[in-house]
């Protein structure tokens, strides 16, 4: 089980990085963020900002393989 705690943190703090994409399993989509963010020197990075706000509000309550978040 992943926590929803910790995938939102990451989103929030590394989700730049597409971190908390490759914790929850979304791994073709966190190589996807981490290339935008460092083609656009971190701009890209609210995007993983906005999904670890997201994670932890409920809108994004599953991971890769369709397990709910603890």
């Amino acid at each position: 089980m992943k926590s929803k705690m910790a995938a939102g943190l990451l989103g929030i703090f590394l989700g730049a990085y597409g971190i908390h994409n490759f914790y929850l399993g979304y791994t073709k989509k966190a190589v996807i963020q981490l290339v935008l963010s460092l083609c656009t020197c971190g701009l890209a990075g609210i995007w993983g900002f906005v999904e670890g706000i997201m994670i932890l509000c409920g809108s994004i309550n599953t991971d890769a393989n369709g397990n709910p978040l603890q």
